[in-house]
């Protein structure tokens, strides 16, 4: 009895067969089986599928039908993708680690521009970034390239991607050879933002830039500094600065955060030589500037002045700031891809920022 129980449990446990004895592994479904259950040929199954050839609406029922109940999925897109000789992939590569980047309200906005246009298109988008690594962005299955503000280290990357064949469209970036420009007035904004200032009287303005490298290292703005800069935006926003104040100072941050706003704007207003105004590279930065100012007890506009960029939406604070069409810029990003693909002229873009006056710029105060 004993022995019948042990039996009978050692037969409860037997593990499933595997090797020469174990039974086939059940087929997947593939559109040939469709085909030949729905009663249609294989190239008729595929039209139907695609919905981009003359099949009568009978006979795509009729091939769907097939292909529930063979629960069969449809055909594998990498395939599709392997005889077309394309990935239906766009990348995007973004200077800023993702979780960095998806802070910033102009990169969500410039990513949406560039979906609405490639998605119409059945393009799907890859995300990557350029933080300073290794990586190679040449590597990666995409069809075409959008460069996000990206630094001179791409330039291999940008080289041996032309060699490939692979159109590239580079959104406030320095000029490359066979890549298509969309640009933003970074410098001329910038000049009207400070402009609006010494018209208000201002002579002591400091700057809170975004990083000048990957590094992402914070401190004083030095000349050393800025000469080894990677970051096209943020020189050029500088440049823009110097055409008005050619003396002008400030702070480099890590990012375009509020807290690094703040940071800066302490390390600013805590010296002997106060300014009486702050141009910030990013709203979000002038919103730390603006929260730093009350935690020292000083008054905005009274005691300093704020200009931001971007024309990102502030709560609670009418933000005197230089709006950049964030959403348009990323469309004509997606349209120059899609104009590369199909071989047509190139469509390279030009943007211009508006200066809105706030409640956060005044007269400079009284030495």
């Amino acid at each position: 009895m004993g022995d019948d129980a042990s039996s009978s449990g050692r037969a409860a446990s037997t593990p499933a067969l595997h090797g020469p004895d174990a039974p086939p592994a059940p087929q997947r479904p593939n559109l040939a089986a469709v085909a030949a259950l729905a009663g249609v040929s294989p190239s008729t199954a595929s039209l139907a599928f695609s919905g981009a050839g003359p099949v009568s609406d009978a006979t795509r029922a009729k091939v769907l039908a097939a292909a529930t109940a063979l629960d069969y999925a449809g055909p594998d897109p990498r395939a599709q993708s392997l005889r077309r000789g394309r990935s239906g992939i766009i990348g995007v590569v973004i200077e800023d680690r993702l979780s960095d980047a998806f802070r910033d309200p102009m990169n969500i906005a410039m990513l949406d521009g560039i979906a609405d246009v490639t998605g119409t298109a059945g393009l799907a988008l890859l995300l990557l970034t350029d933080t300073g690594g290794a990586a190679d962005i040449s590597v990666a299955p995409m069809d075409a390239v959008i460069l996000v503000g990206c630094s001179t280290r791409l330039d291999q990357s940008v080289v041996t991607l032309r060699q490939r064949g692979i159109p590239i469209v580079a959104i406030e970036a320095q000029r490359m050879t066979g890549v298509v420009p969309i640009d933003l007035d970074n410098r001329e904004a910038t000049r009207r933002g400070a402009e609006h200032l010494r018209d208000l009287g201002h002579e002591r303005v400091a700057l809170v830039t975004l990083p000048l490298d990957a590094s992402g290292e914070r401190g004083p703005l030095t000349p050393e500094r800025e000469r080894g800069s990677s970051a096209f935006t943020t020189t050029q926003r500088i440049l823009g600065a110097r055409d008005v104040y050619p003396g002008i100072g400030g702070y480099v941050t890590a990012g375009s955060f509020v807290d690094e706003g703040e940071t800066a704007a302490r390390a600013l207003l805590e010296g002997s030589e106060r300014p009486t105004a702050i141009i910030a590279q990013s709203d979000l930065l002038a919103l730390g500037v603006i929260r730093a100012a009350r935690d020292l007890g000083l008054s905005v506009p009274g005691d300093l002045s704020v200009v931001g960029f971007d024309g990102a939406r502030v709560d609670g604070v009418e933000l005197t700031t230089l709006r950049q069409p964030a959403v348009e810029k990323g469309g004509a990003a997606g349209r120059a891809i899609l104009a590369a693909l199909a071989g047509e002229p190139d469509l390279p873009a030009a943007f211009t920022s508006e200066l809105h006056v706030g409640a956060t710029t005044g007269a400079a105060p009284a030495r």
